[in-house]
């Protein structure tokens, strides 16, 4: 309810603060029915708040669309029972304890899931002839007198809003997560993928294949030689582009030379209404940080009743469950669990859990992360500033236990160069920009548009990435930092990018089931970048062990190619091998200029030992989409919390 003016009464018990209504002209509007009164001033009766409360909480509404209710609950200034009783006070309604006498379950029929769980309303019992629903927003009473057939009288009755989050996901769960697992369109969704029906054509090709090399074997040498150097060089001149574009509009970084460090900071714009941000953050078996995770988050500076943090639970998760019974969450923050289903992944939850969110904006952190505290800030402010076909913004990533080993060191060394050098190369030419599996925001109306996430798909970031392009929306690299845990031992590293590998291919088998309609929605440019995105990505990891016979030729041993080749042409070759190395290294040399990440330069050598478990990876992959299509390789987390090995991280106050 808007309060116009704020009036204030010296008496000689307490001050009094009186609510003045509308002018008279609108209450004339609505003599039918009468304005309920201020829940400030009900609460201020009741002894719930202060003065100075009230007016902390009237100013923070003045900038924000949200009840003065919730300002309160998320700033700790009223408990769930002083808002509940406020509200019966307000709206004459009777207060239901669902956890004593729950709703009669054959009524929730009456009304659609995700309006149900929209209006925060829930079919309660019958009354005779009228019906009982119970909600913990009665402000929204219209809105759910207009759900319901106009000729069915309706009781609203109110209910904290735990007990409504419990009894709606009783009464909705098993329904919305039916609902999470095929929310993308069938047509560009992985989920009907049968790996059976391809084992004869594969096992058709190999005897084909065998038999050629039986008979042919320096033809078949020159056509998958053939086919290794064209990946390699596509990929290569991709990168090359990628560089380019990158330089030639390089990502600002901060206190960058001494010149940026002496301007005067830039005023930002002022917004007049900050939007809810919604975190998503699924967890799986987090026994070590599901602690932590609530002190990195609330390192966010954000206003906490702006701020919807949902902790993405699965059903027979008891792990987690223990982790977080012992710790405290905040008004903010809360868990959802996700209902027994198939398939048990990342995305599948998030969709589930997308029903829950309030915000407008949807954001996705994972169980380690460590985010800049001011990231949600310039998201918003980015997000207020670009254009509405701006759908998603992408945060850089990086690590905090870079030092650990080689391995670990390797992997910040690429993150660099993937997230600083790469993903902007490849926005600035247009391309579509293959999303990360954090850090990434998004606006939720596009989210939905195109079908949230493909819970299926175990890569279901690069493919939300590829299908918000072909709806005509676009995604940015924002200058804002989250630190993760890098994966710094072989077999866990493999097994992870094996998973990555796995949905790119699928992604890629997927969308080019129509390659006409895929040429069309994304264009040429971007449908030829995408076949060097995901099926370059995928076969130059797997071509790389035919590559590798190149090294043998200075040493004067055979090689398969030695028929057709000469001195020469294999000179040429090994030349092209040499650039496109020097190229690979000066990108990660350039990518690694930030301060935290110049003492990693040292490490680049190591690389090439790095980069040959991918094609591990990359086989293991295609054994998997074969075998297991669906299967999440869980990555394990958190246990580098609390070791020594972590570097500084700027602006989280991380000791070395």
């Amino acid at each position: 309810m808007p309060l116009n003016t704020l009036v204030f009464k010296s008496t000689r018990t307490r001050p009094e603060f009186r609510l003045l209504r509308d002018p008279p002209v609108r209450v004339v509007e609505r003599k039918a029915r009468r304005r309920p009164r201020p829940l400030a001033e009900i609460l201020m009766d009741q002894g719930a708040i202060g003065p100075e409360t009230l007016l902390r909480a009237i100013a923070l509404q003045r900038h924000q669309d949200l009840p003065i209710g919730e300002i309160l609950i998320a700033h700790g200034d009223i408990s769930e029972r002083q808002l509940l009783n406020g509200l019966c006070a307000q709206y004459g309604a009777k207060a239901i304890n669902l956890a004593t006498d729950p709703a009669d379950a054959t009524l929730a029929a009456l009304l659609p899931a995700k309006t149900a769980i929209a209006l925060g309303v829930l079919p309660w019992r019958r009354a005779g002839q009228a019906l009982i629903v119970v909600t913990n927003r009665p402000d929204q009473e219209a809105a759910i007198r207009a759900a319901f057939n106009p000729d069915q009288p309706l009781i609203v009755a109110i209910a904290s809003r735990s007990q409504m989050h419990d009894a709606l996901t009783r009464a909705y769960g098993p329904e919305l997560a039916r609902l999470a697992e095929a929310r993308v369109p069938q047509q560009v969704s992985c989920r009907n993928w049968n790996a059976r029906r391809w084992m004869p054509v594969l096992a058709s090709w190999a005897l084909a294949v065998a038999a050629f090399a039986w008979t042919n074997p320096v033809v078949l040498a020159v056509l998958a030689y053939g086919i290794a150097l064209l990946v390699f060089f596509c990929n290569a001149t991709l990168k090359l582009a990628a560089l380019a574009a990158a330089l030639r509009a390089p990502v600002p970084e901060p206190s960058r030379g001494i010149a940026a460090a002496l301007a005067p900071p830039r005023q930002p714009i002022p917004l007049r209404r900050q939007p809810v941000v919604s975190i998503l953050v699924p967890l799986l078996r987090e026994q070590d940080i599901a602690g932590q995770l609530v002190k990195r988050l609330s390192r966010l500076d954000y206003p906490r009743e702006l701020l919807d943090v949902i902790l993405v639970l699965e059903a027979g998760d008891r792990t987690t469950q223990t982790a977080l019974a012992q710790a405290t969450l905040p008004s903010w923050m809360r868990a959802v669990t996700v209902p027994p289903g198939h398939p048990q992944t990342k995305p599948r939850a998030l969709n589930y859990a997308l029903n829950f969110a309030r915000g407008s904006i949807i954001g996705i952190y994972d169980a380690e992360d460590r985010p800049d505290p001011d990231q949600i800030r310039k998201v918003v402010r980015r997000f207020s500033e670009c254009p509405p076909e701006v759908a998603c913004l992408q945060g850089r990533l990086d690590y905090y236990n870079a030092t650990h080993n080689w391995i670990s060191r390797c992997f910040t060394i690429e993150y660099a160069s993937w997230f600083r050098m790469m993903l902007p190369g490849v926005q600035r030419l247009g391309l579509f920009v293959p999303l990360g599996g954090t850090t990434l925001f998004l606006r939720r109306a596009a989210l939905e548009a195109v079908g949230a996430w493909d819970a299926h798909n175990v890569t279901e970031d690069a493919e939300l990435g590829l299908r918000l392009v072909r709806n005509g929306y676009r995604t940015e690299i924002v200058a804002t930092t989250t630190y993760e845990e890098a994966n710094s031992a072989i077999l866990p590293w493999i097994r992870q990018r094996s998973r990555w590998l796995k949905g790119y291919a699928m992604t890629w088998v997927t969308h080019m089931r129509d390659p006409v309609a895929l040429w069309r929605s994304l264009r040429p440019r971007a449908f030829l970048g995408f076949q060097l995105q995901i099926l370059g990505t995928v076969l130059g990891f797997l071509a790389a062990p035919l590559l590798w016979t190149f090294s043998l030729v200075p040493f004067g041993l055979p090689h398969p190619l030695d028929p057709v080749l000469t001195p020469f042409g294999f000179g040429m070759i090994g030349a092209g091998f040499v650039l496109a190395l020097v190229l690979s290294l000066t990108m990660s040399f350039l990518a690694c200029r930030a301060p935290h990440l110049r003492r990693h330069r040292l490490a680049l050598p190591l690389m090439l030992l790095y980069f040959p478990l991918a094609s591990a990876a990359a086989v293991l992959a295609l054994v998997e989409m074969l075998l297991r299509p669906f299967h999440w390789a869980k990555t394990a987390h958190g246990k580098f919390s609390h070791r020594r090995g972590m570097v500084a991280t700027p602006g989280t106050g991380t000791t070395p």
